[in-house]
């Protein structure tokens, strides 16, 4: 009896469970099918980066005191002039010469002078470089005041309006709920972390489907790039759109496939207002016409009509011509650069001088040049992966290689690209675009920020080079075939993906924690 009771309750217990095993099965079941459609929908680097993006930037955003940020005093002024209709660039007095600003609330200037007495006078090591944290919390209590003052932001009155919608509607929102000066501030850097998640989200959504994707979030992930987006700068903007440019023309061109609607209009919207927002890229931004017509999401895919040649070109000539108004406008503004330096070097930045040194002596601006990158180039280096605002903090040495074993991954992984018939003409044009571009820095900062008969070309940044960093990144792809293989010989999709997430979530967690250390102690 003992062994037949015993040996007949197993055979009835797994009778028992059977319903509630099925409900995991079905609950899993359910969850892959969610996870597929979000996948198909939006893209798996789309819906990573929106998750990693939008916690690191807020991580920045909260971390970075306040207007320590890359010129962010300026881009302050700037946006809150915006903000109030101030689209045009205003000449204000000031004794030193020529200058351009705006009015700002008294409080909040308040908290601009302290913030930048204190990251001008940095105390020795290991002291942290915020002076007293007190003393932030106690200004950013503040009301934003009904007074207003003048302030000098020459360098952002150069910039058209377009970058700085989003923080100006985060100052407009700042003010309908009443929020204090820290609150306005906070406010206004969500805004611009808001704009970076929707602009390159839809540009990694561009590109669902295909794992070059996932070279595009490791550009749109560096540590760089996500700590401008949570601080007040026209360069979110900027690099927003300058990566989506880019994922459209991967898509259209490298990939040879047929961009929708939505897409077609983000292309040519594009290719309008970037050029307004930062002169140095306007050509990436004329790329889309090399997009064949019939790949253009409006009209036949087969006959190509006549309109949907011309429209792509109509945008081009849209956002070129947009670009030289604004130059035009904004021109006035480089006589009064000079006031960036020190105060013995006043005057020396003449926009006109370097001009007609270049056209006269075009050799010495290549000798400066090759010094400059002789002098530079490490550097520049550090900084394309992140030299953090005002502090000068240059991320990690973990946060580059991790950064660096990302883009292995993402490029090694990455479809090939057949370099076939017209496209390769293209390809070359895509390159010779870049180079241009890259000219384009070096002599934008040579003409507004260097004095003349300087040594180097002074101002030139790693940061600058980011949004060109697909485009360019791409055209290494099409011309070397190389890539990573398991050992079935399949491309490790699957793999190369969490790695790269892997990769980049160490490299901005090690950033924050050196940064953090360093400015709070």
């Amino acid at each position: 009896m003992t062994e037949s009771t015993t040996i007949a309750t197993p055979e009835k217990i797994p009778a028992e469970p059977e319903p509630s095993a099925a409900r995991p099965d079905s609950k899993t079941a359910g969850l892959r099918r969610a996870a597929i459609g979000v996948e198909r929908r939006f893209g798996s680097a789309a819906v990573a980066f929106v998750l990693i993006a939008g916690v690191f930037g807020a991580v920045w955003s909260v971390l970075t005191p306040p207007f320590w940020g890359h010129d962010e005093i300026t881009q302050f002024g700037r946006a809150y002039q915006v903000s109030h209709g101030g689209f045009l660039p205003q000449k204000i007095h000031d004794d030193r010469g020529p200058a351009w600003g705006g009015d700002v609330p008294v409080s909040i200037d308040a908290l601009m002078s302290y913030a930048f007495a204190d990251y001008q006078d940095n105390p020795d090591e290991p002291e942290p470089m915020v002076l007293d944290p007190h003393v932030y919390d106690q200004l950013g209590a503040a009301a934003v005041s009904a007074d207003t003052t003048p302030v000098w932001f020459t360098n952002t009155a150069a910039y058209s309006p377009i970058p700085y919608l989003p923080p100006a509607a985060g100052i407009r929102i700042a003010e309908a709920l009443d929020l204090n000066v820290g609150g306005m501030v906070l406010a206004t850097r969500w805004a611009g972390l808001l704009a970076y998640l929707l602009i390159v989200g839809f540009a990694l959504r561009v590109l669902r489907g295909h794992r070059v994707q996932w070279l595009a979030f490791t550009v749109a992930v560096l540590p760089i790039a996500l700590f401008q987006a949570g601080t007040v700068t026209a360069d979110t903007v900027t690099n927003a759109l300058a990566l989506l440019v880019s994922a459209l023309v991967v898509k259209g061109l490298f990939l040879g496939e047929r961009l929708s609607k939505p897409e077609t209009v983000a292309a040519l919207a594009t290719t309008v207002l970037l050029p307004v927002c930062k002169p140095t890229y306007v050509l990436i931004a004329m790329l889309t016409v090399l997009i064949p017509a019939r790949r253009f999401g409006f009209g036949d895919g087969e006959r190509v009509a006549v309109w949907q040649r011309v429209l792509p070109w109509a945008a081009a000539g849209l956002g070129a011509a947009s670009f030289a108004g604004w130059m035009k406008i904004a021109a006035p503004t480089g006589d009064g650069m000079s006031l960036m330096r020190p105060e013995k070097q006043w005057g020396t930045v003449r926009p006109g001088d370097q001009l007609h040194g270049i056209l006269s002596d075009p050799f010495h601006f290549l000798r400066v040049f090759g010094d400059s990158i002789a002098r530079r180039d490490q550097h520049w280096f550090t900084q394309f992966f992140g030299e953090l605002g005002f502090s000068y903090v240059e991320v990690p040495a973990l946060t580059i290689l991790a950064a660096l074993l990302a883009f292995g991954m993402s490029l090694g992984a990455a479809e090939r690209f057949s370099p076939a018939g017209a496209d390769r003409k293209r390809t070359w044009l895509v390159l010779l675009t870049i180079a241009a571009s890259v000219a384009m820095i070096y002599v934008t900062l040579y003409m507004s920020f260097t004095p003349v008969g300087y040594f180097i070309i002074d101002g030139v940044q790693g940061r600058y080079f980011v949004p060109l960093a697909v485009l360019g990144l791409a055209v290494l792809l099409r011309w070397v075939p190389l890539r990573l293989a398991d050992a079935a010989g399949r491309a490790p999709a699957r793999a190369a993906a969490f790695t790269v997430m892997a990769a980049t979530s160490v490299a901005l967690i090690a950033a924050a924690v050196k940064y953090s250390t360093l400015v709070w102690g």
